[in-house]
């Protein structure tokens, strides 16, 4: 099977979680310490070997994709200027990935989402990324998935454990497993009530998908929420084709809302041997 090269980063989204923050700016260009939440995403698919970033957003929105694309004059001024640590930084970005963003004019679901990238990914394996998902793994969740798929030859999700009381909140998934970390789905159900659900293993923020997926998105309806969902079409491609799941060994932060976002940006600063002590000593102050 070919190898997984492109990622589709569903980016079209209101922000209704965050607001008023994201009335007029996109979610995910907010700041986690001096990255944009989507960064950390597209260096997740870069450190697995994805190449092409496919940015499914919304019509008015040229911002997002500006930030991975060269900026000469901001280069200009900065190599001018000698401060070679932030042209190089900057140059980095936009040498992550090779870009396409596709227009999205109405948010109509993760799955609606998802088939708007289907031009742009063509007839091979993708994941998909969704950047609300900040995740701290080593190795990085992408690249373990991308094995699982060379490997097992089938598209494969991420899940993690959630509480009982929380899995009405997630597409949840019915599984039997096969090693440590390892599943096969059995069945897939979005956001089901905490007495029907068949786990605790929610799925969180990546896929490996195979493109049959895209015929199976066409045709699905309207489900959860009155919107396309991802997971009504995985559930149909399971009558088809074997599907696995592999559970996150890292930490997980959902960046898009408040307290998710305040969560993880204390997270990622206290990883930073330049922040760190003075950000402790401060928080020290606030007991």
């Amino acid at each position: 099977m070919a190898r997984v090269r492109s990622v589709v980063i569903p980016a079209a989204g209101l922000g209704t979680r965050i607001l008023p923050a994201t009335k007029a700016f996109p979610k995910e260009l907010l700041p986690l310490v001096d990255r944009p939440i989507i960064q950390y995403g597209v260096e997740e698919a870069a450190a697995a070997g994805i190449d092409r970033v496919v940015l499914v957003t919304s019509p008015g929105n040229n911002m997002t994709a500006a930030h991975f694309r060269p900026n000469p004059a901001l280069e200009a001024v900065l190599e001018k200027r000698g401060k070679t640590e932030s042209l190089a930084l900057v140059r980095r970005v936009s040498e992550l990935a090779e870009l396409t963003t596709v227009r999205q004019e109405q948010p109509l679901g993760l799955g609606h989402a998802v088939l708007m990238g289907a031009p742009a990914v063509g007839g091979v394996p993708f994941a998909v990324l969704l950047p609300d998902d900040v995740i701290d793994a080593d190795p990085p969740a992408l690249r373990r998935m991308v094995e699982l798929f060379d490997e097992l030859n089938g598209p494969v999700l991420l899940v993690e454990r959630v509480p009982r009381d929380a899995v009405n909140r997630y597409g949840i998934i019915e599984a039997a497993p096969l090693r440590p970390g390892v599943f096969e789905v059995r069945g897939l159900v979005e956001k089901p009530d905490p007495a029907d659900a068949p786990s605790d293993l929610a799925i969180v923020g990546r896929y490996i998908l195979t493109p049959d997926l895209f015929a199976v998105l066409e045709r699905t309806g309207a489900g959860a929420g009155g919107e396309i969902q991802l997971t009504d079409g995985l559930r149909e491609l399971l009558a088809k084709r074997r599907i696995y799941a592999c559970e996150l060994a890292g930490v997980r932060h959902d960046a898009g809302n408040r307290l998710g976002f305040l969560q993880a940006s204390l997270y990622f600063a206290l990883k930073r041997p330049d922040l760190a002590p003075a950000l402790r000593a401060f928080l020290r102050t606030l007991e």
